[in-house]
């Protein structure tokens, strides 16, 4: 009878160690980039600390991990993939495709496989701009499919699909007819849907708000505001103008305080129409054409973002717009949502901080500290209640460019630059690099965290370090 009773607290033990230990979606629970877990390593290496590692598929999507499996998405010419793994072993499970609906041509920092998966214990969901959404259950049987797109976006289309309840919700920010999506998790029908009809392009993942008071609320990040919608109906509940040169990342929490960063200008950030007709409109005819365009070294390779209408000649009405994305009030902002209504006030905004701001990588709370980590290595550190600064500064060893955002547990964080460098900091506001370990490969993918080991997408392999369990 003692055996059996240890057996069954042992199996239960374990149960609620897998469940917390999940790391279901972009950035993990509810996008916070934490997880609580502990015995995370320091140093690790392709040849140290490597419980396993195996050869993937390219794609830029991040890992995310749920009942045990590991699930990532990739593409290969003509179809999409989704990829399941054993998270203990690495072993591959299976792998489904699907043949690509649209070709839509993509930007080069971009891929078709860029949208990190959702996932829990009954399978995982998957969103390709070519195709639009699948899902599918543990064992690789096809749940359902909802078609999107074509997407109208230069960029390409990046934001992630989260599962909240029964729930799956999708943001379709593009150059018109943005949208945001509510799904039956089990079914794939339509709970709602929200028209954004004043929101441009973006790439950035929703986060769930759920006040100390009140119904919960869903928070979107876009290019030129912030929204909090009701969860139950996506009716907009508050909103606030804001400055982006193109929104990234997901917003975070602390409290009834949510988080945001925007790298925006204070300044048109590209010259007048008129100057540009003056080097390059060699017809005269008060437009430019792709031909014309594209000797531009600096813009011309953006011509398609310019062009709104598609017919292949830039007017001073599309410049004009295009050269004012990015105006306006910028910057890491505290905003208190808890009781937020309608239009903003600005006296919503707690504090402000507009240095080292960075353009991919999302912002992280972890303990009592606000955390940005920015191109050339720059790691700020800043008080989450007031905005006051508790340390700046640079790994020198990890230098160049980043898009994985940042990630913590076990008393550190993980910042990963594309080089394939990821800088281990003791957390704190007097933070301290206690290692910076080199992987060899780019990386654009952010790590995932489970159970005391760091999973690691490079370019052509997924690693899993950690000590042995």
């Amino acid at each position: 009878m003692l055996r059996r009773t240890l057996i069954l607290l042992v199996a239960s033990s374990i149960a609620a160690f897998s469940a917390e230990s999940d790391w279901t979606q972009f950035r993990g629970p509810n996008g916070s980039g934490v997880d609580r877990a502990t015995g995370y390593p320091v140093e690790f290496s392709p040849t140290r600390n490597v419980a396993w590692k195996i050869a993937i598929p390219y794609g830029q999507s991040s890992p995310v991990i749920a009942g045990g499996r590991i699930y990532l998405t990739a593409s290969e010419p003509g179809h999409l993939l989704t990829l399941s793994f054993d998270a203990k072993t690495g072993k591959e499970v299976w792998r489904r495709s699907i043949d690509r609906a649209q070709f839509a041509k993509t930007y080069k920092a971009n891929d078709p496989a860029s949208s990190t998966p959702a996932a829990d214990s009954n399978g995982v969901i998957v969103f390709f701009s070519d195709f639009g959404l699948a899902a599918y259950a543990p064992d690789g049987k096809q749940q359902w499919t909802l078609p999107l797109g074509p997407f109208k976006n230069f960029y390409g289309m990046s934001a992630s699909p989260i599962l909240t309840g029964d729930m799956v919700i999708l943001i379709c920010d593009q150059q018109s007819k943005s949208f945001l999506i509510a799904l039956d998790r089990k079914t794939g029908q339509q709970r709602w849907k929200t028209e954004r009809a004043t929101a441009p392009e973006a790439w950035t993942t929703p986060m769930v708000f759920q006040p100390s008071t009140g119904p919960a609320q869903l928070i979107v990040l876009g290019s030129t505001r912030v929204d909090g919608y009701y969860l139950s109906t996506g009716e907009s509940r508050w909103w606030m103008p804001l400055g982006s040169q193109g929104a990234i990342g997901t917003p975070v929490v602390k409290g009834n305080t949510v988080f945001v960063s925007t790298l925006g200008t204070g300044e048109p950030w590209m010259p007048t129409f008129e100057s540009q007709l003056k080097t390059l409109d060699k017809d005269h005819d008060g437009r430019l054409s792709r031909a014309e365009f594209e000797i531009d070294k600096d813009l011309g390779e953006h011509f398609n973002w310019i062009d709104a209408d598609g017919d292949n000649f830039l007017t001073a009405m599309e410049w004009n717009h295009a050269r004012e994305m990015g105006n306006g009030e910028s910057g890491a902002i505290a905003i208190r949502a808890d009781t937020a209504q309608g239009k903003l006030d600005p006296k919503a905004v707690l504090w402000r901080f507009k240095k080292n701001l960075p353009f991919i990588p999302a912002p992280l709370v972890y303990g009592d500290v606000f955390y940005m980590v920015r191109d050339g290595g720059i790691i700020t550190a800043l008080d989450p209640a007031s905005g006051k600064v508790f340390k700046e500064g640079r790994n020198r060893e990890a230098l160049g460019e980043y898009y994985a955002s940042p990630v913590a547990a076990d008393g550190k964080l993980y910042l990963v630059n594309v080089e394939g460098k990821v800088t281990v900091l003791k957390a704190g506001g007097d933070w301290q690099v206690l290692a910076t370990n080199n992987l060899n490969e780019e990386v654009h993918a952010t790590p995932a965290l489970s159970g005391g080991r760091i999973y690691v997408r490079t370019h052509g392999q997924l690693y899993c370090f950690g000590t042995s369990r």
